[in-house]
């Protein structure tokens, strides 16, 4: 079942990396920023990492917690985090279940062949498990800003 905005999200379970289970139920009473990324160790989702892990602390700060997603596996996910030092786990989703249920998956080009990707996306959902706010096929520039941007507006709301 796709995750509809307004609505809260269905159960699901996920492994992330540190040993923690992801699940919306686990992080109820905290923001969560989802953060869906194409591939480990490239260079667009290395930037939108460090610049996630750059503004880690005013997330934090704002009640959020943040998790990256991909399809890379738990040791890839180990290496990629320790390379980057990011202060906030990634989900291993080999089996594409969230991304498929969060619908991110995509037909891509990708020199000449038409592959399956993920489609670099976010989601912001509140403290009680409600989708708030997507945003799909985002560029890297500028997006962390406005990620922060939506977390402290949704956090004045909540007050």
């Amino acid at each position: 079942m796709t995750p509809a905005l307004n609505k809260p999200l269905p159960e699901f379970e996920a492994q992330a990396t540190g040993g923690v289970k992801f699940s919306p139920q686990a992080f109820a009473g905290q923001i969560v920023v989802l953060y869906f990324y194409p591939k480990d160790h490239t260079p667009g989702c290395t930037t939108e990492s460090m610049q996630f892990r750059d503004k880690h602390k005013e997330f934090l700060k704002a009640g959020a917690v943040v998790f990256g997603v991909s399809r890379d596996n738990m040791a890839s996910h180990e290496k990629f985090k320790q390379n980057l030092e990011l202060p906030f786990e990634l989900v291993a989703d080999t089996e594409e279940k969230l991304c498929h249920m969060f619908g991110v998956v995509k037909n891509k080009i990708m020199y000449g062949k038409k592959v399956k990707g993920i489609e670099r996306s976010t989601f912001l959902i509140d403290a009680d498990g409600v989708l708030r706010q997507e945003w799909r096929g985002i560029k890297v520039a500028g997006h962390v800003d406005d990620v922060l941007k939506a977390v402290k507006s949704l956090r004045k709301e909540a007050a």
